[in-house]
């Protein structure tokens, strides 16, 4: 049961707002954003997605820089309301083709009627675009393809080396073509995060891949589609190695440690002939949800080396290696690394000719941060800090700097080398 549901720009801009219950203040959305924005507790530098302010529970996600929100006095399960946050930013963006500031305030007679129909007095009604088309008779207003493209790619979905034309994946569900056609496509794409933790000699400690089978379907008159998985797929490690190198190479089985499927999935044959079959529902959903801690080639290897350089002075030298093909590129990089608590100023270098790349010492929390908008496979890149110390007493820097942290997207590629195909 929540109370409220509200949906924040990265200005703090009240988008979308309903009270269910009325029994929280109309404040919230004020008193949540000035919360999130001045973090400071536990020591964490960005607000946890649960939290409480005077007896009030806030919840919240962010889905392409748009925080969705709920809240309530009741004891609620978080992974209830989480999970609710993130079915509804998929509803919406389901009707209203593509999910941004624009779209929901273009939209916002439609929005407000999803709400309406997804929450009943703060309970949950559906969340199932397929059962909401029978309640919601407002049309889409659909963004003009200029205003897309000034965006940016907004899609998941991808198609041989290139995404898909900008607006492939994102009209609405319920909307149709002009002249009245109906669109019979279906996009599938495998979505991973990756999570590698090496140790300061470069060797792996622990590996683990959460992935998706995200699927989004225009179809007409509830087809049955089958979908081919590896044949070679198995499910538990079944007495394996945990480690077992064959595998991390591109040969050996597929190994996943669990997986769970969509509710319009039948795994009749799935023992058989690694196939699903299934009738997908309008909009986006996750086909099958996996984990895998089987042995993989991580897509980069990141060297860290510091030495100390005289008096209160160190050095700091990051290498990221790309391991992946050199006909791939990874997109948005983001290195970050913390430094000894006595830092006190920060130098960079990068190699010469670095294009796209950005750094900067972050002196409220000793950080180090370092951006690279692309990464070709099979290329190197170095970095360079020169730190100075505050003359306080400090201990052994290399113990007292790190872990290196980095996040990337790389689109057409997956480590875990799960195949999707359309089994005829």
């Amino acid at each position: 049961m929540i109370s409220q549901f509200f949906v924040l720009s990265q200005r703090g801009d009240n988008i979308v707002f309903r009270d269910y219950r009325g029994e929280v203040p109309k404040g919230s959305a004020e008193i949540f954003f000035r919360k999130v924005k001045f973090w400071k507790e536990d020591g964490q530098e960005e607000a946890p997605p649960v939290f409480n302010v005077d007896g009030v529970n806030y919840f919240h996600v962010k889905v392409v820089g748009l925080l969705f929100v709920a809240t309530t006095r009741a004891n609620v399960s978080p992974s209830l309301v989480l999970e609710l946050l993130q079915r509804i930013a998929r509803v919406i963006k389901d009707y209203v083709g593509v999910l941004n500031e624009d779209s929901i305030r273009k939209n916002f007679v439609l929005v407000y009627e999803l709400l309406d129909e997804v929450i009943d007095f703060g309970f949950v009604q559906t969340t199932s675009t397929e059962l909401l088309k029978s309640y919601i008779f407002n049309e889409p207003i659909i963004l003009d393809s200029a205003r897309l493209s000034s965006i940016g790619p907004t899609g998941l979905f991808m198609q041989g080396t290139k995404r898909m034309p900008g607006t492939a994946v994102t009209k609405s569900v319920v909307a149709s073509e002009p002249g009245g056609r109906k669109r019979e496509e279906i996009f599938v794409d495998i979505i991973e995060k990756i999570s590698v933790t090496f140790s300061s000699s470069g060797y792996i400690l622990t590996s683990e891949i959460d992935g998706t089978i995200q699927m989004k379907s225009y179809l007409t008159g509830n087809p049955e589609i089958r979908l081919a998985l590896n044949e070679d797929l198995s499910i538990g490690r079944g007495g394996g190695s945990a480690y077992d190198y064959r595998s991390s190479f591109g040969s050996g089985a597929v190994i996943l440690d669990d997986c769970n499927f969509h509710e319009s999935v039948r795994l009749d044959n799935f023992e058989v002939d690694k196939t699903l079959t299934l009738v997908p529902p309008d909009g986006e959903f996750p086909v099958m949800n996996y984990r895998m801690t089987q042995e993989f080639k991580p897509p980069f290897r990141i060297n860290a080396l510091i030495e100390e350089a005289g008096a209160l002075k160190a050095e700091v030298i990051l290498k990221i290696f790309a391991e992946f093909p050199s006909n791939i590129t990874s997109n948005t990089i983001a290195v970050q690394m913390p430094l000894p608590k006595y830092t006190i100023r920060a130098s960079f270098e990068l190699e010469p000719g670095a294009v796209g790349q950005t750094t900067d010492f972050k002196e409220a929390n000793k950080r180090l941060e370092w951006g690279l908008k692309k990464i070709v496979g099979g290329s190197e890149h170095t970095l360079r800090a020169r730190l100075t110390f505050s003359p306080e007493a400090h201990g052994n820097i290399t113990k007292e700097s790190g872990p290196v942290s980095m996040t990337f997207t790389i689109p057409m590629y997956n480590s875990s080398r799960l195949q999707v195909g359309n089994d005829a």
